[in-house]
């Protein structure tokens, strides 16, 4: 382990990025304070987040909910940097309201907790490709500069307005509310994140990600043309951007754009275990259009991908197989 670095607070940390992000900051140093949802009949196993190395000493738990922003204010206190990974995660569709209002009020109200501790000197929010996916341009490439306009994906008719809609609204709200309070606010922007996990459920990004393997059809429309990075330089980067003092705005943190045809043969030559479908096969699926992600500033400022294609495969595979979900 680093030499102690400070105090830091961490949303959501039961979660796939947010447990990856505790373990990684315990890891560099930091004494970490993390928030998961209230479970008042303790049925919750959040073993993996306490059998961390260093956690006994260096980890703290606290329950909070975004539905009472208030209640992150004694994980916030008294620290000097705030990962915000938390956000609503209903099971279904639900009304688009409901959760942007959920997500944007929880956020502003931890945003609010970090200028009133006096202490925290930068937020990392994690934010979404989804704020820049779909912004009716028909760019191949997309950068910073670009934002969704949700609108323009309601009028796709696809699945997942209401997360879409939510996570650009919160960005949006959350740059916004530091420009105007003098709060350092990074954003980052990831596409598909993949690799191994530590929680006990199945990450919907791996499901997706799996869906050849795990025979789920319906899915290959969404893996047409994908993003995707490990989910360890993601969090990587978040650690990167709090500690580089010339971080400013948004990032994007996407490795590389890959085919469903493309996937299909990476699979059948590593799992030749598995009924993968054919390229050939494939070739035949529609989905949407979807553009590239530029990750051009977050490279000029220094940072480095560490991990491709197959490091996401085979971390997600074997969590997949430890975990008793292949």
């Amino acid at each position: 382990m680093d030499e102690e670095k400070g105090l830091v607070c961490v949303t959501g940390g039961a979660g796939f990025i947010g447990s990856w992000l505790v373990m990684k900051l315990l890891q560099h140093g930091y004494t970490v304070r993390t928030t998961v949802r209230p479970d008042p009949e303790c049925k919750r196993d959040i073993s993996y987040l306490t059998s961390l190395p260093g956690a006994s000493e260096k980890l703290h738990i606290f329950s909070a909910d975004l539905d009472q922003p208030e209640s992150f204010n004694a994980a916030i206190e008294g620290c000097i940097g705030v990962f915000h990974v938390a956000h609503p995660n209903p099971l279904k569709e639900q009304d688009e309201e409901i959760v942007t209002k959920k997500s944007v009020e929880g956020t502003l109200g931890i945003l609010r907790a970090c200028l009133n501790s006096k202490t925290v000197k930068r937020v990392v929010y994690t934010s979404s490709a989804s704020t820049i996916s779909h912004s009716g341009t028909n760019k191949d490439m997309v950068d910073e500069s670009t934002w969704t306009d949700v609108e323009f994906h309601r009028s796709l008719k696809v699945y997942g307005t209401s997360y879409v809609a939510a996570k650009t609204k919160t960005e949006q709200a959350a740059l916004e509310f530091g420009e105007n309070n003098g709060l350092e606010i990074v954003t980052l922007i990831p596409p598909l994140v993949i690799g191994g996990f530590l929680c006990k459920t199945l990450p919907s990004s791996i499901s997706l990600f799996l869906c050849m393997i795990l025979g789920n059809e319906h899915n290959y429309e969404y893996l047409k043309n994908k993003s995707m990075v490990h989910v360890d330089d993601l969090v990587s980067a978040h650690i990167f951007l709090f500690e580089n003092p010339n971080a400013k705005g948004r990032y994007i943190c996407s490795l590389a754009q890959v085919s469903l045809e493309d996937m299909s043969r990476f699979l059948t030559a590593k799992y030749p275990e598995y009924q993968i479908p054919t390229a050939d096969s494939l070739k035949g699926i529609e989905g949407h259009k979807t553009c590239g992600y530029s990750s051009e500033k977050l490279l000029k400022s220094g940072f480095k991908f560490k991990h491709g294609l197959e490091d996401m495969f085979e971390g997600a595979v074997q969590s997949c197989r430890e975990k008793g979900f292949l």
